[in-house]
């Protein structure tokens, strides 16, 4: 069975990017013919770094996908925008600092720390590695369940998108436990979490330096959104390792991804991939150095070194 994951070209204006959610969400032919009571849409707030930079969600598209839910479903309908607590971030304040707290109360909608929920223990098995998971319940319940990563480049596992956004909602802030086993710990969480609807905010994508794209994705199976997100930025699904973990189930096949919208090449042409390997000696002593500061200081682990 073919997987759709749709690709719009937006401006980078409210009216532009709310046309463009509502464009690339009707090119999957997504539909729930169930009742929508509760949703959770848990954008990428990756440490405190602005929008601009490519690092973290821009609340515009946000706010695009809360007026696209409140026409389809109507305004009585209970949203909650959610994140998780990580070491060297703090839920509560990356909302204030990155301009979540104003779009809350121009929207009327809830900010939800899951951190702060019941969690629930889960325990699964990848490439024989167990690892166990303290999953929020407010994920497991709620009618719709939105991802809305960013598109942008990661050393540890070369690229960031739906699968990963998906790591950041374990409840336990100390996710860099599971650094170690990262690959297997994404597919891991994604066995757990199923959300309805994936997209992506690609106004500004990370390659080797913020650029301005102006891409909004969407797609309903997270593996197949990030292996449309790996050729955008340079890498073919089959070498980004825990897309290729995820395809030894035999469940999922990249040939089986349906592209609809604008092309993957239309986009893919202005990404510019990190240069991993040069850096890699530079890092690992910058990394040493700061791991040192911060036992001595007694400092928070500064943003580098924390990646969910």
């Amino acid at each position: 069975m073919n997987t759709i994951v749709s690709l719009v070209r937006t401006a980078c204006t409210l009216e532009s990017i709310r046309s463009s959610i509502s464009e690339s969400v009707n090119l999957t032919n997504f539909n729930l013919n169930s009742s929508i009571k509760s949703v959770v849409i848990k954008p990428n707030l990756c440490y405190y770094w602005d929008a601009a930079t490519g690092q973290t969600t821009d609340p515009q598209v946000v706010s695009g996908i809360i007026d696209f839910i409140r026409e389809k479903y109507g305004k009585d309908v209970d949203i909650k925008v959610v994140e998780a607590d990580a070491s060297a971030m703090r839920t509560n304040y990356v909302f204030s600092i990155l301009g979540y707290e104003k779009l809350a109360k121009e929207k009327n909608v809830k900010l939800f720390n899951l951190s702060n929920d019941h969690l629930e223990k889960k325990t699964v098995i990848v490439n024989k590695r167990e690892l166990t998971f303290q999953v929020p319940q407010l994920l497991l319940n709620c009618d719709l369940f939105i991802n809305v990563p960013k598109l942008k480049v990661m050393r540890e596992t070369k690229i960031t998108c739906a699968m990963k956004n998906l790591f950041g909602c374990i409840g336990y802030p100390r996710k860099v436990i599971y650094h170690k086993h990262l690959d297997e710990a994404i597919v891991g969480i994604n066995r757990l979490l199923h959300p309805h609807l994936t997209i992506v905010d690609g106004l500004i994508a990370l390659g080797r330096f913020p650029v301005k794209l102006g891409l909004i994705m969407a797609g309903v199976d997270p593996f197949s959104v990030d292996c449309v997100a790996s050729q955008i930025l340079g890498y073919k699904p089959s070498k980004v390792r825990f897309l290729k973990l995820t395809m030894k189930d035999g469940i999922k096949k990249p040939e089986e991804i349906v592209t609809r919208g604008a092309s993957v090449a239309e986009f893919k042409k202005n990404l510019q991939k990190p240069k991993f390997t040069s850096s890699t000696y530079w890092f690992n002593a910058q990394s040493w150095l700061l791991k040192t500061y911060c036992k001595m200081a007694r400092d928070v682990i500064p943003p580098p070194l924390e990646k969910d």
